[in-house]
């Protein structure tokens, strides 16, 4: 098989946990010989390929003409939706004015206004724009995925909230859930280097980029007091470079920044520390705690999203806009020794290994249903 993964424009101009989801799903297609390629572009001509594969729903600008274009030459389309709403965090999880508009605005009018925000400041204006200005935004996403042929959630949650939101018949969906390279997150295989141990030894982690959706500000509050270092592991997106100001604004003696790590030293700091910790708003699945806690860190999880469908009764969970809720599953996250059977589920069920076989399940039925 040829596949190409298509995603958002700015898929590495302004990386995600996306990003690292759909090279990995590349690096581990292609050891079973399926030859992949990545585009961000619209329109391209998609002759080569046998399926193409599109990301990210809550793009509907873009997301919407990658699959009409694949319709258009043929092509069967399959749809990994990462699918999230953000309503409550943009009421009560933002500041200033973004705020100030989040109380006075609908959902979809506040995601026209990034939109627009984004084409004019970073230069992303093309017809999809037009397009989700005109349709409406979730129109866009009703009419996306209509038009495709499989739909692969990440959870049987997510699964039930698209089918919710937009009737979408159950028959269109393939489970197949996120995952990490074990090859890279090994903790048997992982030297911790001196310097890396010295600076974060039993320290609690959060390592995720700087925007108020990741919730960093009420972290940093929870740990007023506390006698625990954190340790800030990440940089802002481009438009939340304000954010680290305030955060480093209330950020006490025992919150350190730590920048950008490389990925492939991230496992010797998870390995060196106690505990990950990220009140989220929403995470479909949240890859900093499977890379965490497969390196036997406790997880401190945001009790919004799909997490409950990977994570189980082995995470700690808290309210994400509740200080003292944040605050009390650190405490108790860093006091409860590690359980090995959370590394064990997190092997078993969310390898890379095993998302690229289902996968290729998927790409398989839909080639033989297509096929007749």
């Amino acid at each position: 098989m040829k596949i190409l993964f298509q995603s958002r424009q700015n898929l590495f101009s302004s990386p995600g946990g996306d990003t690292s989801y759909i090279l990995g799903l590349k690096k581990h297609l292609q050891k079973y010989s399926i030859k992949i390629d990545i585009s961000t572009e619209l329109e391209p001509d998609l002759r080569d390929y046998d399926i193409v594969n599109v990301f990210n729903l809550i793009w509907p600008q873009e997301v919407f003409i990658q699959v009409k274009n694949a319709k258009k030459q043929g092509k069967p389309c399959v749809l990994t939706p990462i699918y999230v709403l953000w309503d409550e965090f943009e009421k009560r999880g933002t500041y200033g004015f973004r705020k100030v508009l989040a109380s006075v605005l609908p959902y979809h009018c506040i995601q026209y206004l990034k939109i627009l925000g984004r084409a004019v400041k970073n230069g992303e204006f093309h017809k999809g724009v037009i397009n989700v200005l005109t349709a409406g935004y979730f129109n866009l996403m009703k009419k996306t995925l209509d038009l495709v042929d499989l739909i692969l959630p990440n959870s049987d949650l997510e699964k039930k909230k698209i089918q919710i939101d937009f009737r979408v018949s159950k028959n269109k969906f393939y489970i197949v859930p996120s995952g990490i390279d074990f090859e890279l997150f090994d903790y048997e295989k992982t030297d911790v280097d001196e310097d890396v141990r010295n600076l974060v030894k039993d320290g609690i982690l959060c390592v995720a980029r700087i925007t108020p959706l990741k919730n960093q500000l009420r972290l940093i509050k929870a740990f007023k007091d506390l006698p625990y270092n954190l340790f800030i592991i990440g940089e802002p997106s481009p438009n939340h470079k304000n954010y680290l100001k305030l955060l480093k604004k209330e950020a006490g003696d025992n919150v350190f920044f730590l920048g950008k790590i490389p990925g492939e030293k991230l496992p010797q700091y998870y390995k060196a520390a106690k505990v990950q910790a990220l009140p989220s708003w929403f995470e479909t699945t949240g890859l900093v705690f499977l890379e965490a806690a497969s390196m036997r860190c406790n997880i401190v999880v945001g009790n919004r999203g799909y997490v409950r469908d990977f994570y189980k009764d082995y995470a700690f969970y808290c309210e994400p806009d509740n200080v003292n809720s944040i605050r009390e599953a650190v405490i108790k996250a860093y006091e409860t020794p590690f359980n090995p059977e959370c590394r064990e589920h997190i092997i078993k069920n969310f390898s890379m290994e095993r998302v690229a076989k289902k996968t290729i399940e998927a790409y398989e039925y839909l080639l033989k249903k297509k096929n007749g």
